[in-house]
């Protein structure tokens, strides 16, 4: 049986932005609180969110998230949190991890289950935006270990999706890949 687990990166501290994106108010919700749901509706059957700066706050903040882990490498980019978030999915069961940015609101639920159609245990998808590749990234559980072991610095699973064959899925008619790097 397949069964997708969602995952959530929001450790970052935004430095760029000035202060934790998961923190920051967006149409009525927090970005963690949207990205959450947006998996969740989607019909991720498991959600994790990753948190690093600032983690308490945003618990706090956000009392309805699923389940959360805390990276406590954060700082060293999203490749860390890549690596803690799969690692938590370990016990899940999860055939697929469906990888989603905290700071990219503009991923619709129909974007995601676009790419979880695609799921099996060495799916390796990504949305499609014209001519570029992006949001939301479908990992196989054959290939954790892959990503993993190449995610480094803020890289996330760049890398290791350039060294082989993704299917690219095109999503840009129902998603906005957007990221919010500044206000």
């Amino acid at each position: 049986m397949i069964t997708v687990a969602g995952l959530v990166l929001a450790a970052g501290a935004g430095r760029r932005y000035g202060m934790p994106k998961a923190l920051v108010p967006y149409e009525g919700r927090l970005l963690v609180q949207r990205a959450a749901t947006t998996l969740r509706e989607a019909g991720c059957e498991h959600v994790t969110v990753v948190l690093g700066a600032a983690a308490e706050e945003v618990r706090a903040a956000a009392p309805d998230l699923p389940s959360t882990v805390v990276n406590p490498d954060w700082a060293t980019g999203m490749g860390s949190s890549l690596r803690t978030g799969l690692a938590a999915l370990e016990s899940t069961g999860a055939t697929a991890a469906l990888v989603l940015l905290v700071d990219m609101p503009g991923v619709s639920a129909e974007a995601v289950r676009r790419i979880l159609a695609h799921a099996d245990l060495d799916a390796l998808v990504m949305g499609g935006y014209g001519d570029r590749r992006g949001h939301p990234v479908l990992l196989g559980r054959d290939h954790w270990a892959g990503v993993a072991s190449t995610a480094v610095g803020d890289r996330g699973a760049r890398d290791y999706l350039r060294a082989n064959t993704v299917r690219v899925v095109p999503v840009d008619d129902v998603a906005d890949d957007t990221d919010m790097d500044v206000p």
